[in-house]
């Protein structure tokens, strides 16, 4: 393993080692592997599956590397075979850059098990495809699959290990693996002397295109213009003939033949030409570093992780990239495009691809489990105990316990002091921003987290107003409430009760004894419940009491 590790011709970035450990933990473990590797194009996300693939072939498995187009294929072929080029490893490629007789010797050559990786498209998923001991698949570029080709591979899922490879996690995906269905490891880390890409949206101006494309040429670099579509693609070609005859133009797209569309591509890649007017057949698996500024075309009528992929075709050298993406006015755009946009204006940082997949997520909805939507459905239940419903079902199944799917939801103890507690709308006017710092209060799980979430409120919107501090008080008590499985507390000015869950940690002895003691201040109201009296007119008194009731209570559990 060190003397492949050893050809890797950079230093990895501390995420990509982390990645790499978590993905030769996973396939030691003994159960089958399913982790999505989440990180931004260019971050180094192949030489995880690389060193994954070496473990599994040294294993004696045999290895599939599933990705969505042909260029792409290539490209991972030429990285695996330079790679491996030292060991006795046979690697095999199917996509339709090979002839049939080839692909039929190398189908063969993987039913017997003479080929040890395969790297190929959709080809892979077709009936005809054998392995003799598949070990490993790899789906690199995840969110270009449809559910029904991963469902083919999941009927492969229960006895091979899958490693998942994305810049942008489609929203399905995104949302299994912060439930806990599936492993997420992050590569955030950008390589030494990357620079972020400066992303502009703007309505379609000549001056500025020609600017943008005559900037690029002359450093001596080379321009993608992505236009999608087919049919207009030749007029656009001379359009940008007349709007910048420096330029030497080459057109690409994927209904071209195999071999045009391969010569179209050696030709930008070894810079016979400085401009390639394509498709979106570019976005996952052209590498051409001297490639630092693309025009989109018509860029609202992409999707999130698509703009994302496009614009990382640039920038992937030390040199400052430039991603244009232009648009019609705004009153003709949807609104969810014209949120896209401002989504990936606002994200150009080095390794924005998790967070836009969030946003995505926000957009779009987190889609079906068991069905075949990739997103949407959520609203149905609402976000929040949507996510809630499926964290208990994970965490009984993890346990080895049946979710018990008809138990009504606990969300801790509510506690009632019958005093104003609430964040008014005066002091934090963004209705969005105050539903995201209410849940945040509602889901603290310590006194210090609370602390500080306090003290960054208090930093971020200025002194707390009364109601406000009285909401931060009810969930401090809260915190201590919650180990004592207490589910309602009522304090109102002379009486109050405390009611007690089934699974409380109080012992019955201790708990006699301190009704005993408060002279007839305390007593039972049936088998869960007390009952207290006093005189708290005041607020303060009344939380006094209350964290004065709960400390005596907590001294009712016994110690281990």
């Amino acid at each position: 393993m060190r003397a492949f590790e050893s050809g890797f011709p950079f230093e990895e970035t501390v995420d990509q080692l982390n990645a790499i450990r978590a993905v030769i933990e996973d396939l030691r473990s003994g159960k089958p592997m399913d982790r999505i590797i989440c990180g931004d194009v260019g971050f180094g996300k192949t030489e995880v599956a690389l060193r994954a693939a070496f473990v599994a072939v040294t294993g004696g498995k045999q290895v599939a590397v599933l990705v969505p187009t042909t260029l792409l294929a290539q490209q991972h072929f030429e990285t695996f075979a330079d790679r491996f080029a030292d060991w006795p490893v046979k690697i095999e490629l199917l996509s339709r850059f090979r002839a049939g007789a080839q692909s039929k010797i190398a189908l063969d050559a993987l039913a017997s098990g003479k080929v040890d990786i395969v790297v190929g498209t959709h080809r892979l998923l077709q009936p005809g495809v054998k392995f003799k001991d598949l070990g490993l698949v790899i789906i690199d570029e995840e969110h270009r699959f449809g559910v029904r080709d991963k469902e083919r591979l999941k009927s492969l899922r229960a006895e091979v290990d899958v490693l998942t490879l994305t810049a942008t996690p489609i929203p399905r995906t995104l949302n299994m693996a912060l439930g806990g269905l599936r492993d997420l490891s992050l590569i955030t880390t950008p390589p030494a002397a990357r620079l972020s890409i400066k992303t502009f949206v703007a309505e379609w101006n000549g001056p500025t295109v020609r600017e943008a494309c005559l900037r690029e040429l002359r450093r001596g670099g080379q321009v993608y213009f992505v236009h999608n579509s087919i049919e207009t693609i030749e007029k656009t070609a001379q359009q940008l003939a007349e709007l910048v005859p420096e330029a030497r133009i080459v057109i690409g797209h994927g209904q071209m033949r195999e071999r045009d569309l391969e010569q179209v591509m050696l030709d930008f890649y070894h810079k016979r030409a400085n401009m390639l007017l394509c498709t979106t057949i570019i976005e996952s698996g052209i590498d051409v570093p001297t490639a630092n500024t693309i025009v989109i075309d018509r860029a609202d009528r992409f999707g999130l992780a698509q703009l994302h992929q496009l614009r990382g075709r640039v920038g992937r050298s030390h040199h400052q990239a430039y991603a244009y993406l232009i648009t019609p006015p705004k009153n003709a755009m949807t609104a969810d495009a014209a949120r896209r946009l401002e989504a990936i204006e606002s994200l150009e940082d080095l390794g924005a691809g998790f967070v836009l997949a969030t946003h995505d997520l926000e957009i779009r909805g987190a889609g079906e489990l068991l069905g075949e939507g990739q997103s949407g459905q959520i609203q149905e239940v609402g976000f929040a105990l949507y996510m809630e419903l499926l964290e208990r079902a994970v965490k009984a199944m993890q346990a080895g316990k049946t979710p018990e799917l008809e138990k009504p939801l606990h969300h801790g103890p509510e506690i009632d002091l019958h005093v104003p507690s609430l964040l008014p709308e005066g002091y934090l006017p963004d209705v969005h921003a105050r539903l995201v710092l209410y849940k945040r209060i509602s889901s603290v799980q310590s006194v210090t987290e609370l602390d500080d979430l306090q003290a960054e409120t208090m930093d971020r919107f200025g002194p707390l107003p009364d109601p406000a501090k009285n909401l931060f008080r009810i969930a401090r008590l809260r915190v201590v409430a919650n180990p004592l499985v207490i589910e309602r507390m009522d304090l109102g000015s002379a009486s109050g009760s405390v009611a007690f869950g089934d699974e409380t940690p109080l012992d019955p002895g201790s708990l006699i004894l301190l009704l005993q003691k408060s002279n007839r201040a305390m007593r039972f109201d049936g088998p869960k419940k007390i009952r207290v009296t006093g005189k708290w007119d005041d607020p303060e008194e009344r939380f006094i009491a209350a964290q004065k009731l709960l400390d005596e209570l907590t001294r009712c559990v016994p110690r281990h």
